[in-house]
């Protein structure tokens, strides 16, 4: 009999996973096409190659440490900007190809790249004067990558040192999308003439990455949550938010939608960020869809107020779980 991760007696955490726990995720970015993805995603690209580069002043001579390096594309922009040495550490296979890119750049003496989870490695420096990550997920924390990130700051990090990004905000707002309702919930009511209507709950309940068009919003936008990863503990990516969204026109809100906005801010000179929102230009990360049993309708300007608590799956820490109260009603979404 397959045995089972057991499900930690506190909070869950990223940090006392095992290896065998933890393997699929980091087999996940071991692939080339999720890498490509996210290099052609250039809102995510440019935004750290622009913060890095107008901001040259403040990586001249520093050492960066760059958790989830990936193919090393971030440790080659903080080289470029200046810093002295960068640190890349990354657990998937993708570090191999990674090295063989900073060879072919000739950076080996500037980018020392380790094979390893971050919570393991030992590094080549006691401490660091900046760190950097792509660590962000669908609805910002999904994958939980920050944990790790969390974890250098704190271990590594010197006294006055900065982290990037260093200030993140996860919104919702609601929609009118019945082109997308009729495709994932309506559809279980009518298959090749059967009822399989018993679906639907199922089909709701597991939230949907897509892009949603700009037009299709029908209300006001409400910050959920605000970290500040500069000083931000654990217990904060677990929370619980009100929310009041406001309707901008007659509609039937057919989902909820999450999204996140990132800054690289902080004592910056020249501060860069970048939206995920629907009326940003689409990411990779697109927007995450928490769909409604049944249509709500309401009139321009009228309100509906809610609660939303996003908390790590106890099972598995890297997915999330997602309650979604308003009208009385709460429903229970999965991020896995």
């Amino acid at each position: 009999m397959l045995s089972q991760p057991a499900v930690p007696s506190g909070p869950p955490t990223i940090e006392h996973l095992k290896d065998n726990e933890d393997e699929s995720y980091f087999d996940s970015y071991s692939h080339f096409d999720i890498h490509h993805q996210m290099l052609q995603d250039k809102v995510r690209t440019e935004s750290y190659r622009d913060f890095m580069l107008n901001n040259k002043e403040y990586f001249k001579d520093k050492i960066v440490l760059d958790v989830g390096c990936g193919t090393g594309i971030l440790s080659m922009f903080a080289v470029k900007a200046g810093a002295s040495h960068v640190i890349g550490v990354d657990q998937s296979e993708i570090i191999y190809q990674a090295m063989d890119i900073v060879r072919e750049n000739g950076l080996e003496n500037k980018i020392t790249l380790l094979k390893g989870r971050l919570e393991d490695v030992e590094l080549p420096y006691k401490q660091v004067d900046i760190i950097i990550s792509e660590w962000m997920g669908y609805f910002l924390l999904f994958e939980s990558m920050l944990d790790t990130v969390l974890v250098a700051r704190d271990r590594y990090l010197k006294p006055g040192g900065m982290v990037f990004p260093d200030i993140c905000t996860i919104s919702v707002t609601a929609i009118s999308d019945f082109k997308l309702y009729n495709k994932d919930v309506l559809f279980w009511d009518d298959v090749y003439g059967f009822k399989m209507t018993c679906l639907k709950s199922e089909v709701i309940k597991e939230a949907c990455v897509d892009i949603i068009k700009n037009d299709t919003v029908v209300t006001d936008p409400c910050v959920l949550k605000t970290i500040d990863v500069s000083d931000c503990q654990l217990s904060d990516l677990q929370f619980k938010s009100e929310f009041n969204l406001t309707m901008t026109r007659d509609g039937e809100i057919t989902a909820f939608i999450g999204y996140f906005n990132i800054y690289f801010q902080k004592h910056l000179s020249q501060p860069v960020e970048f939206s995920t929102g629907p009326e940003a230009t689409p990411t990779h990360w697109k927007q995450t869809v928490f769909l409604l049993p049944k249509p709500l309708s309401l009139k321009k300007g009228e309100e509906i107020k809610g609660v939303l608590s996003c908390k790590k799956n106890r099972k598995d820490p890297r997915s999330l779980v997602i309650s979604l109260t308003y009208n009385d009603k709460r429903h229970i979404y999965i991020m896995e």
